[in-house]
Formats: structure tokens, C-alpha cells, sequence
């Protein structure tokens, strides 16, 4: 299976890697956290919670905050299966936590378009679930059985639905991959594939704990230049064929241009922050005027998804975008 290149767009829909854990195990560890630990999900997404793992500083409080030091929260740092899990990812990690979904709850349909998921993927862990559990990412539709491990392509529209009277417990865990953890991808099993002769490995309560790898440098402000003109040119090929594409194209040519004309005058340099601020919204505004209706070929809207893969483009005084304020309808999954 040949790995994904950046942006992060998988194959297929789903891919279950070769892993296998104890979700008995796992349920009675997140069983000892008191309910309190239990956060709202910030959009106010009825019945979806989240316990943080792994946030900035270790932070508890801070378990929606995308950029900053990923550091173990306290509860992770007393969980030592969860440890065990998180370390046979043989990744570097991102944000990590335990997100729950009560009975007869929904995670609307959405795509995660945000900067933070250019280079992300998502791993989840079904600790408690059912077998009528659905996720759906794309065109396909699966149940993710306790114990299990997936990832799949947030890039594609997806939607999950727990319609069972119980709640729905996973360990979701945001990563930006390294070499080791393709090589996992590289041998785990399309979502399309029978499971005959497909055998993951069990990763017991009682393995030896990996010693974690966390991640310290989320973004770079302001954005270089070539990482700016290859991600403007990504929502661009990304675009559903439309003959105002013509107009936004050029739109978005000039904007690079004159992005690369700061960067290699001022490069990093904090005294150049406003103008590349300014410029920066001045193409967003532009975009807005020119672009409404456009859509991508995942379907999501254009204009959000160019506005949200641009998010930290410049860094700013202001308080850091939460997950809810993500892209195109991104509350979680």
C-alpha cells in the first residue's frame, strides 16, 4: 500500500492498522477518572464529550488548543495501558484524548480543513462501543470494533452516529506520522480487504511502555513562502471545475507572489508581522467577494477551507483558534 504524500490524503476511506488492545482493560483504567475530568465538546455539539491526554504544556485546560508544546496531562501521566497504546503508535503525538459520545448522539457531517490537518492524522482506539456504532468518512461506512486501531481520511466528508442507548468511548490521537508509523500504515488493512489471514498484534496491559515522543513545533509565523504557494496551490487544484476558478486562480497567483516578495525581504522578521497580516487579509476578503458557492471537490466550501488552511499563516496577540472554530464544520469525531 503506498503511503499518502502531503497533503495527508489517504488511498481509502479507512485503514485498521496492525494493532490490537484490550479494550476491557482500557475501559476499567478510564473507569478510575472522575466524571468531573469529562470536558464539553466548545462548539456545544450535544452529547460529545472529551477527557484530555495530551494537550499544550500538559495543560488539562487547554485540551482544544492546537499550537504550543503537546505535553501529558497529568491523567495520562497515572494510566499505564494508555501509555502502552499511545506508545505502539510508534509516532510522534499531537493532541490525544478520549472523546465520548453518548446515546443517540451524532458528529454532524463535516471535513477538517483546518492548517492543523495538513500534515495530521487521526488514530482511534474503540474503548467502548457497539456493533451498530457507524462512522462514515467518504462513501464508505464502517463499525470500528472495541479494541481495534484506525485511521482514516479527514479530508473526506464524515459523519458518526451512535443510535444505541450507550455511550461511545475512543482514544483519538492527532499525529504527524514519522517513518515508523507509515511502515504501520504500510502493512494495516484497507477497509475494502477481507480480514482472512490479516492477524494485528496484541499489545497487552503488561508490555514494555515505549518511551512517548511528543510534539514541540506546530507552525512556522509568518508561513514561508514555499510552504504558503504549495498549500494556496493544493485548495486551488482541489477546486470543483467552475469558469470562475479562472478569476480565483489568478487572484491567488498574485497573493503567493506578493507573499514571496515579504518573505525574502523581511523573512521572520517580528517587525513585518502587520503587513504580512494585512496582506493576508486582504486576499481572504477578496476571496469572499469572488468566491461564494465555490466549492471543493470533498465538498466542502472554498473559501473556508482556503481561510482555514491559511489560519496561522501570520501569528497573532489574540487567543488561539479553538477546535470549534476550525475549517468547515469541524466538531470532532
Amino acid at each position: 500500500m503506498p503511503s499518502p504524500k502531503p497533503p495527508m490524503k489517504l488511498p481509502v476511506p479507512f485503514i485498521q492498522l496492525p494493532l490490537l488492545f484490550d479494550a476491557a482493560a482500557l475501559a476499567a483504567e478510564i473507569a478510575t477518572f472522575d466524571d468531573a475530568l469529562w470536558q464539553p465538546h466548545p462548539s456545544g455539539t450535544p452529547g460529545n464529550t472529551a477527557l484530555p491526554l495530551i494537550t499544550v504544556n500538559g495543560d488539562p485546560t487547554q485540551g482544544d488548543a492546537l499550537q504550543g508544546p503537546m505535553r501529558p496531562t497529568p491523567v495520562l501521566a497515572r494510566s499505564p495501558y494508555l501509555l502502552r497504546v499511545l506508545g505502539s503508535f510508534n509516532a510522534v503525538l499531537g493532541r490525544c484524548r478520549l472523546m465520548r459520545l453518548s446515546g443517540r448522539a451524532e458528529v454532524d457531517l463535516h471535513v477538517d480543513s483546518d492548517y492543523y490537518w495538513h500534515e495530521r492524522v487521526r488514530v482511534h482506539v474503540p474503548i467502548l462501543t457497539q456493533p451498530t456504532v457507524r462512522f462514515t468518512s467518504g462513501d464508505a461506512t464502517i463499525n470500528m470494533a472495541e479494541g481495534e486501531c484506525w485511521i482514516f481520511d479527514t479530508w473526506r466528508m464524515h459523519h458518526v452516529l451512535n443510535d444505541a442507548d450507550l455511550p461511545r468511548i475512543h482514544l483519538v490521537a492527532d499525529t504527524v506520522g514519522g517513518a515508523a508509523f507509515w511502515e504501520l500504515v504500510n502493512a494495516g488493512r484497507p477497509h475494502t480487504m477481507p480480514k482472512n489471514g490479516w492477524v494485528p498484534r496484541f499489545v497487552a496491559p503488561d508490555d514494555a511502555a515505549p518511551e512517548l515522543v511528543f510534539e514541540s513545533v506546530n507552525s512556522q509565523s509568518p508561513m514561508s513562502y514555499w510552504e504558503l504557494r504549495d498549500l494556496v496551490q493544493f485548495v486551488i487544484n482541489e477546486a470543483q471545475p467552475q469558469p470562475r476558478m479562472a478569476q480565483v486562480a489568478e487572484l491567488a497567483g498574485v497573493f503567493v507572489r506578493h507573499w514571496q516578495t515579504l518573505w525574502f525581504r523581511y523573512g521572520p522578521d517580528e517587525s513585518a508581522m502587520g503587513e504580512y497580516a494585512s496582506h493576508l487579509k486582504g486576499f481572504l476578503g477578496r476571496l469572499a467577494q469572488i468566491a461564494g458557492g465555490l466549492s471543493l471537490r470533498n465538498g466542502a466550501d472554498l473559501t473556508a477551507a482556503m481561510s482555514g488552511i491559511l489560519r496561522r499563516a501570520v501569528r497573532t496577540s489574540g487567543p488561539q483558534p479553538t477546535r470549534a472554530e476550525e475549517g468547515s464544520r469541524t466538531p470532532g469525531t
